[in-house]
């Protein structure tokens, strides 16, 4: 059987999802959990941009390397290339939705509910707040991918 391979999804792709990216890439590997992971947004306006350099130093900061980050737009061939497609929040899950065709084979859900942990549902978007969201991001990531780990070992 193949590696599962997982799409994050946020607006911009250049804090939320491409963290969790990270963090997915980085504890899987560890946890010996083949995947593949990868990211991207429902918008076009940061395509082929670095990751936010405040959501760099956070997760620097926590051991998770972002500089190679370069934000790209979902596309519905996402939807039939990936086994899993995690929104951040139920925007990117809407946004999501509008390219579901009936070809789609990619499971869709939100990335925190999906993978049990606790509230919020919606992965909050540290964007337009002050430093201190970028690092509860990281730790938001970090119990997320912790719950992705064990439903993946439940499959």
């Amino acid at each position: 059987m193949s590696a599962p391979r997982l799409l994050f999804v946020c607006l911009g792709n250049i804090c939320r999802s491409p963290l969790v990216e990270a963090v997915a890439r980085q504890r899987c590997a560890e946890a010996g959990l083949a995947v593949e992971v990868a990211s991207c947004g429902t918008g076009d306006w940061h395509v082929g941009h670095g990751a936010d350099p405040r959501m760099v130093r956070a997760a620097a900061a926590a051991g998770y390397d972002l500089m190679p980050h370069r934000a790209r737009q979902l596309q519905a061939a996402d939807l039939d290339g990936y086994d899993l497609v995690l929104a951040m929040d139920r925007d990117n899950l809407r946004g999501i939705a509008s390219h579901v065709s009936p070809r789609s084979r990619a499971e869709t859900g939100l990335f925190l509910a999906w993978t049990g942990a606790a509230p919020p549902e919606d992965f909050p978007d540290p964007y337009h707040g002050a430093f201190d969201g970028f690092t509860a991001s990281v730790a938001l990531a970090e119990q997320g991918v912790a719950g992705l780990i064990r439903r993946l070992r439940q499959r």
